[in-house]
Formats: C-alpha cells, sequence, structure tokens
C-alpha cells in the first residue's frame, strides 16, 4: 500500500495524559500564582475559580459538593473507599482493568465482610439487573481500558439506601451524567479536558456527606484521605483549601482548559470523533469494535481489535507482538502516539476521541492506520 502524504496535525491520540485542546499554547497561562502559597489569597481564589468552573461546566447539583484531592482520579476514588466503605454491604462492578483493581482494593486491602462482585469480560458488561442499590455500589462509569461505557443510569433507584460511587474520570465532560443518580463521582483533569495529572476531584452529594459524618470506617486513614476533622466535614477542600499542596501551574492548566471548554460543545466533539472511526471501521473488513454493542461502546477511549484470519489466529503473544510492530511504524512516522492497547486488554488499539481532539485529525489517521496494517501483515507473510 502507499503510504500516504497527509498526517493530523495532532498526532497525540493518548487516552491519557491525553490530547491538549486545539490552540493550546502553555505561554497563555496566567501565571502570576506561581511562586506563591496556595494558601495566599491569590492561590484561593485561583483555586476556587477552577472549582467553580467545573461546577458549571458539569450542571453539578447546587446541593453537591466538588472539591480537588491528591493523587488523580485513583486517589479520589481510594479516598472515598477508604473512608466510606463498610457501613453496608458492597457491589463492586468490573469489566475492564481499572473496575477490577477496585474490586481487588475492596476484597483483597479493605477485606470488607459483604462483597458482591460483578465482573464481564472486555467488550461486554455486567448484568445491572443483578445490582442491589440498597447495598453501596462502586464501579467505573467508562472503561477507559475496554472502551465500553454505562448506557445510562435507570438501573438506580431514586430512593436507594446505599451509596454509588462512580469512577467516571474518562466519561466526565463528553457522556450524559445523570448526577442524582450518583453520590460519588471522581475524575482527573488529563482525560476530558486534557489537563495535568496528579490531581484529582471528588463530588459528594448530601447523602454521601452523610455517610462520612455518620460513620467512622474500623481502620487508619492516613492524611490526605481523611474528608472529616475532630467530627466534622472539612470543608475547606470544597473551596479550594486543598488536603495537600497542588500544582499551581496544574491548577492553571486546568482553568485554561476549562474556560476553552465553556466556547464548545465537548459531547458532541466527542460523538464526532466516534463517528469518524464508526464510517471507517463499517467499511474495514479487517477491524471492529472491542464494544461490538453500540449501547455500551465508549466515544472516548476507542478500543479496536484485528479481526482478520491471519492476525486472529495468531498466539496472543504474536498478537502483541503484530500490534507492537504496527503502533512502532506510525510512531516512527509521527502519524500517532501511544495508541497501542492497554497492557491488561485483550490485543489491539486504543485511539482517544475526546473533545479536545479533531475529527479532521482521525480522519487524517485511518489511512495511516491502513498503511501500517498493510506493513504489519507483510511482515507476517515474510516470517510465514
Amino acid at each position: 500500500m502507499t503510504k500516504p502524504t497527509k498526517k493530523p496535525n495532532c498526532p497525540n491520540f493518548s487516552s491519557g495524559p491525553c490530547a491538549k485542546r486545539p490552540g493550546y499554547d502553555v505561554n497563555n497561562l496566567n501565571l502570576e500564582v506561581l511562586g506563591r502559597s496556595h494558601r495566599s489569597g491569590l492561590g484561593k481564589k485561583r483555586l476556587k475559580l477552577c472549582i467553580d468552573l467545573q461546577r458549571e461546566l458539569l450542571g453539578i447539583p447546587d446541593d453537591y459538593l466538588l472539591g480537588i484531592v491528591p493523587a488523580s482520579d485513583t486517589g479520589a476514588v481510594e479516598m472515598v473507599m477508604w473512608s466510606m466503605l463498610g457501613e453496608r454491604g458492597v457491589d463492586v462492578l468490573a469489566w475492564e482493568s481499572f473496575g477490577s483493581g477496585w474490586v481487588t482494593d475492596i476484597v483483597k486491602q479493605l477485606k470488607l465482610a459483604d462483597v458482591n462482585t460483578y465482573e464481564a469480560d472486555y467488550g461486554q458488561i455486567v448484568d445491572f439487573g443483578k445490582v442491589d442499590t440498597d447495598r453501596d455500589v462502586v464501579f467505573t462509569w467508562n472503561g477507559t481500558t475496554s472502551g465500553v461505557k454505562v448506557p445510562n443510569g435507570d438501573w438506580i433507584k431514586d430512593d436507594r439506601k446505599g451509596l454509588t460511587i462512580c469512577d467516571a474520570t474518562s466519561a466526565v465532560f463528553a457522556m450524559d451524567i445523570p448526577w442524582k443518580k450518583l453520590d460519588v463521582v471522581t475524575y482527573s483533569w488529563q482525560k476530558v479536558l486534557g489537563g495535568e495529572a496528579a490531581h484529582g476531584i471528588i463530588i459528594l452529594s448530601p447523602n454521601a456527606v452523610e455517610r462520612l459524618k455518620n460513620y467512622t470506617p474500623p481502620r487508619p486513614l492516613p492524611k490526605i484521605f481523611r474528608l472529616m476533622s475532630k467530627g466534622a466535614l472539612i470543608d475547606g477542600i470544597f473551596v479550594g483549601e486543598t488536603i495537600n499542596t497542588p500544582s499551581m501551574l496544574a491548577v492553571e492548566d486546568a482553568i485554561d482548559a476549562l474556560e476553552w471548554a465553556k466556547t464548545v460543545d465537548l459531547k458532541a466533539r466527542s460523538q464526532a470523533n466516534l463517528k469518524v472511526l464508526e464510517d471507517w471501521v463499517a467499511k474495514t473488513d479487517w477491524i471492529e469494535f472491542l464494544a461490538e454493542d453500540k449501547n455500551i461502546r465508549s466515544n472516548t477511549s476507542v478500543c479496536l481489535k484485528f479481526v482478520a484470519k491471519e492476525v486472529a489466529d495468531l498466539s496472543d503473544d504474536e498478537q502483541q507482538a503484530f500490534v507492537k510492530s504496527l503502533v512502532k511504524a506510525l510512531d516512527a512516522e509521527g502519524a500517532a502516539y501511544d495508541i497501542g492497547g492497554y497492557r491488561d486488554a485483550p490485543p489491539g488499539i486504543r485511539i482517544w476521541c475526546g473533545g479536545t481532539v479533531e475529527a479532521s485529525d482521525l480522519e487524517a489517521l485511518t489511512p495511516w492506520i491502513e498503511w501500517a496494517y498493510a506493513e504489519a501483515s507483510a511482515s507476517l507473510s515474510k516470517a510465514a
């Protein structure tokens, strides 16, 4: 196959950290707070602005709290699980690597006595009819490593007795989130916003706050996990008084992304990006979505598998080598960076389609994938 000539203007298709917004320039960041204390009047003002912009863009209910916490989305999820779980039984759901990680933490680290686990293979999703929302429920809204998303929140009762704890890091800003169905939502700036890592966001419903006030977990909590002090909620977390020292450079980077996000429709951009790949897959016989059901197919972390017989019949190790060859060729040409599937996922590629990615770059990418596939397939034939 002839090598394409047109390349994506931005070849960054990583699923985290994700592509910066179109037109991003680090020199445009407001840097007056650098070198100042995050507890100064200016520092608190900028942190509060970052929180307020997120509330506005996401349409967070007025009685929900939103705060900045340490250690990215992972830190936010761990903080919640260690602070809140154990008051009642837990249903934990997993259909990809990060959800499986929460299963491990709940079962093997927290060692809770009453746990139901519901798991599905990559590309599939669990049977929500089995989930009891009168128990606490822990799940990811979008499986970043499987390309599978929750289709809706209809399975969550309005009058539930348990807490719904949702890791929504690759869904927030790109998918419709039914806030009143969720009691805890976590995410980081590095996904749909294309921001920097190391900081997490935690959103709490009134029921989640009541759990914190009325339940003391039977385990020691590290300082960065503590949401309570002397029997009271640490309210400062939700107005910019962070638990530990934040990177004000990362905060300014997030503010830049949020101000841009006010001028576009991130959900529509993400859906348009997915459609570019859907149209391409529909006319390409050697590749398919890992999530074959459109109702659960992610519009951010899009995972694809190679289905042609000459690849599908290879062993897992041979398929991984094939994928690495393809990904390496794209990287060397500067046509696409970081699109290899997650290490625990089935062999394939993963393309970020969040709103910071331009549809025109995806249109330019697909001929390059075809070229790299032909090159890798030719190498297979020579080896045979």
